[in-house]
This record gives structure tokens, C-alpha cells and sequence, in this order.
């Protein structure tokens, strides 16, 4: 990590310490939460997304070569317009991973675009699409995608 970084993480814990201070009783005779006259401003170049860590993941899976494990291996797609097995697995895989607990949590995936930038994606399978996947599953498959899972890991 730079010298930048560094420094601008810790002046964020620094403050972030102050703010949390337990003598510091400034301000008690009012509830603390008084934010009344906000605003939003949109950068060009900074977008952010509550599900950061997702791009660790994926480097982690592509590293191990699971994506290409799932693809050669699995085979439940015969025509690939525009999805992958890969995709399609890793897809619902990672929607569990940022807090969804059914295939509609997928759309709100689809209009994250930070989200999407940390996958290198242009886009993701919709839930729809996502169910129609699911359903090709039986129990072979299943198996042959946890022996893939167990033989790279």
C-alpha cells in the first residue's frame, strides 16, 4: 500500500475515533441523528458499491481456474448467447455472497454498476434466466458440480 493510501486511511480512523469518542458529550441535549437539509452530489470517475469484497472473490475463482473448471465440465448450456455455465453458477453463487436470498435479489445486482465494474461484467443473467438455469439441474448434475468445486478447492 502507497504512502497516499496509508495516510488517508488513517486520518478516516483518526476522525472516525474522534466522532466516537465517549468524553466528548458536545451536542447531548439533542437526539444525535439531525441531518436535515441534504445533498447528493454524482462524480464522474468515483463509483462505489456496497459489495466490494466481490471482486476479491471473483480474482480468487478465476485464480483456481473454477470458471474454466465449470465451463468444460458441467455442460448444461449447448449454445452460449450471450451466458456461459461459469456465469450462470457464479452468478447465484455471488448473489448469496452480497446478501440475496432469492433469484429477484439478482435485479438489484443487475442495476449496480460499480457491482457489475468489480465482475468485469457487462451484464448479469436476470433472475429469470437465472430460474430457467436452475431448472436444467438434476441430481448427476448437481454431483458433477460439487465434485468440480471439491476438485479445485
Amino acid at each position: 500500500m502507497n504512502t497516499k493510501i496509508r495516510k488517508q486511511i488513517e486520518r478516516r480512523k483518526r476522525r472516525i475515533a474522534r466522532r466516537l469518542d465517549k468524553s466528548d458529550n458536545r451536542g447531548c441535549s439533542r437526539p444525535v441523528m439531525t441531518a436535515a437539509n441534504i445533498h447528493y452530489e454524482i462524480a464522474e470517475r468515483t463509483r462505489a458499491t456496497a459489495h466490494g469484497g466481490i471482486a476479491a472473490i471473483h480474482l480468487l475463482v478465476r485464480q483456481l481456474g473454477l470458471d474454466r473448471a465449470i465451463d468444460r465440465h458441467l455442460g448444461l448450456l449447448k449454445i452460449h448467447l450471450p451466458y456461459h455455465d461459469s456465469d450462470h453458477v457464479l452468478n447465484i453463487a455471488y448473489n448469496l455472497l452480497a446478501g440475496g436470498t432469492c433469484l429477484e435479489h439478482l435485479e438489484l445486482l443487475r442495476s449496480d454498476e460499480a457491482y457489475l465494474d468489480a465482475l468485469g461484467a457487462r451484464r448479469i443473467p436476470d433472475p429469470t434466466t437465472a430460474g430457467d438455469f436452475c431448472r436444467r439441474f438434476d441430481a448427476p448434475d448437481i454431483f458433477r458440480l460439487q465434485q468440480l468445486f471439491n476438485a479445485v478447492a
